[in-house]
């Protein structure tokens, strides 16, 4: 039996006594058996779950899930603690000095008038602060394990703060014109049509960007309307008495223009 005094409610350190226990050498053998990278993806998959409560607007589930990610923090911040790196004061301390130093309008003498004055300190303050001595670096910070279309959309915004960007909407658009093109003839061998599709996601990720919509969730608004409308046309098909397999693809089609309408 571990030392360990069971409570009717736990707090921070509760959480962080369990991590020890649980990492000890007579802990759980799983545990002790994972690095940074063996629960990477664990880390994604709990930030994206978090994001589904916030969607979904249960509080009840959103506290839920920002529990498992705060596990993940503590988690590897216990790794670390076992090497004599750093322990979860670091952490805290390093969030601290960082939000801080990023508001100088709060705890500085800095003055601001609006939000946007605020952004535009913040994205200075963090340059200064990681040594971004060039706007190539400033671009090379972006996180290259982001998801593609936000990763793009932030690749973007920064090329844009130098002033390499399109002035309209409409101007983007014409450049997503263009890369379909070269998708088409690359179709056709002229080209790779990897690296002519990537060109053209990343156009449209310009697109949405002038047209102020977020690429991302755009993107999983046309996921889940895709899903629906392939349940309504699956359901229509049981009602025929088959399965959607047992169709032609024009059949399908057929189904699918009767869900598109509904």
């Amino acid at each position: 039996m571990v030392d360990f005094q069971q409570k009717e409610t736990y707090d921070f350190n509760d959480l962080l006594r369990i991590m020890e226990i649980l990492r000890a050498p007579d802990g759980c053998m799983w545990d002790r058996e994972q690095d940074h990278q063996s629960i990477r993806r664990n880390f994604i998959e709990e930030t994206y779950e978090v994001c589904e409560a916030i969607d979904e607007e249960d509080t009840e589930h959103l506290k839920e899930e920002l529990g498992d990610v705060l596990l993940q923090v503590v988690f590897h911040t216990q790794m670390e603690k076992e090497k004599g790196v750093f322990d979860i004061g670091d952490v805290a301390d390093g969030i601290c000095k960082k939000l801080i130093f990023r508001h100088p309008h709060i705890f500085g003498s800095v003055e601001v008038s609006s939000s946007e004055e605020i952004l535009r300190n913040w994205d200075e303050l963090k340059r200064k602060e990681k040594h971004q001595e060039t706007d190539t670096a400033a671009l090379q910070s972006v996180a290259k394990s982001l998801p593609g279309l936000i990763r793009a959309e932030k690749l973007q915004k920064k090329a844009a703060k130098v002033g390499f960007d399109w002035d309209r909407a409409e101007d983007a658009l014409d450049k997503v014109a263009e890369e379909l093109d070269e998708v088409r003839r690359a179709m056709q061998g002229d080209g790779d049509p990897e690296e002519e599709l990537g060109d053209l996601l990343f156009a449209a990720v310009n697109v949405s960007r002038h047209l102020k919509i977020d690429a991302e969730r755009a993107m999983e608004k046309a996921c889940n309307k895709f899903t629906d409308r392939f349940a309504q046309m699956d359901q229509m098909a049981r009602e025929m008495q088959k399965n959607l397999s047992d169709l032609s693809l024009e059949e399908m089609d057929a189904l699918w223009e009767k869900a598109k309408s509904w």
